[in-house]
């Protein structure tokens, strides 16, 4: 047996289902609460423009009749004239959104779209389309909202620490590179680009199996490498800190036969109170100076103020020693802090003239001892 097509609308599972749906009270639902529950159901259900458009011209048309459906009954000619969209346009999205069980249609026996009238003008019924599941549906529409703003924060989470991942792993190769420039860095950088190759925009929806597992070892692979290279071939770095200070102070070091004049020493040529009383800034450190070890904490610490790098301790380390570093550091401040208070800003990157101080005072070109003394007459007078 083939049945034969009336010519009307063809019956459609969603519309028996969204029939079952009815509102939870009977107050009168206005227009402003029916267009915010048809706003979370856009979101919701990630409508499409065309879609979005029809909805509000529906939700417009709704007249705040006290009844148990929320009926509407538009005519085509006046959605094809509110939206500017074509009938066919028209028609496609509302049988879109019958499947999506967002609107029921409700068809007339010629097929018209009409209200039924009492003798007094009001609405007892009406031949349209049926916007109850809209507003029924409330809760469900908050709930995937909510659970979309969770997937989206974990997935804003997760590219973030691609990101850090990336910037870090590019920053150690970069280091790699400056300051060891002899050590082969062809499989990092070969596996940075591959990691790079496999990771989406951020406007990606997902993100591949394994990817921030990947990022996180290409990480830990470029910062080992950075480490050990500063290690020398020795099992700890050279520059390291100490919960205890050895017994015998540095000085022994500089009278001893077999000291290797090329290396940066650890000796202070400086006399701590000296860097204390050219110094005042040295009381941000809030701690009082009575050694060499307390200096150096005090320019481990207060680096931070000059914005400098942590790689530009490590380099000034190297270059001139940790005390001369530390004193260096105090110093830099020192000037920093003058000039603001001046109104002069001549430093305008303060970790930058970090760098070249250290540089300069490494070439002999600037005596630290001498400068310091100067200073320090100069807050004396």
């Amino acid at each position: 047996m083939q049945l034969a097509s009336s010519g009307g609308r063809r019956l459609r599972h969603a519309a028996l289902a969204a029939r079952r749906l009815v509102l939870e009270t009977e107050h009168t639902v206005t227009r402003k609460e029916l267009s915010a529950a048809a706003r979370d159901a856009e979101k919701a259900l990630r409508l499409s423009a065309t879609q979005r458009i029809v909805l509000g011209q529906l939700v417009a048309c709704w007249g705040e009749q006290t009844a148990d459906r929320l009926l509407v009954w538009p005519s085509n000619a006046r959605l094809v004239a509110t939206t500017g969209l074509s009938e066919r346009a028209i028609r496609n999205a509302i049988r879109a959104m019958i499947d999506l069980q967002l609107v029921i249609p409700k068809d007339s026996p010629n097929g018209k779209r009409y209200a039924i009238r009492n003798e007094a003008g009001e609405v007892i019924d009406a031949f349209g389309f049926d916007l109850t599941p809209v507003y029924a549906r409330r809760k469900e529409w908050a709930e995937s909202l909510a659970e979309q703003k969770r997937l989206k924060d974990t997935l804003k989470r997760r590219f973030d620490e691609i990101t850090i991942c990336r910037r870090a792993t590019e920053e150690a190769l970069s280091a790699l590179a400056q300051h060891y420039p002899d050590i082969d860095r062809s499989d990092l950088e070969y596996r940075l680009e591959t990691v790079k190759a496999r990771s989406p925009k951020r406007s990606g929806s997902s993100l591949p199996d394994g990817l921030i597992d990947a990022w996180r070892e290409a990480r830990h692979l470029a910062e080992e490498a950075f480490y050990k290279a500063g290690c020398d071939g020795t099992k700890c770095r050279h520059i390291e800190a100490e919960n205890g200070f050895p017994s015998e102070t540095c000085d022994n070091a500089l009278r001893a036969p077999t000291h290797d004049v090329s290396a940066p020493s650890c000796s202070p040529q400086i006399a701590p109170g000296l860097v204390a009383e050219a110094c005042p800034v040295i009381s941000y450190y809030g701690h009082p100076i009575r050694d060499a070890a307390d200096v150096v904490s005090a320019g481990r610490y207060l680096r931070a103020s000059l914005g400098a790098h942590p790689s530009t301790w490590d380099e000034a380390v190297r270059t001139i020693g940790d005390f001369s570093a530390a004193a260096a550091v105090i110093y830099v401040l020192q000037l920093y802090d003058d000039d603001v208070t001046s109104g002069r800003n001549r430093i305008r990157n303060a970790g930058g003239y970090y760098r070249s101080v250290v540089r300069m005072i490494g070439r002999g070109e600037i005596d630290l001892q001498a400068d310091l003394l100067a200073m320090r007459r100069r807050k004396l007078v």
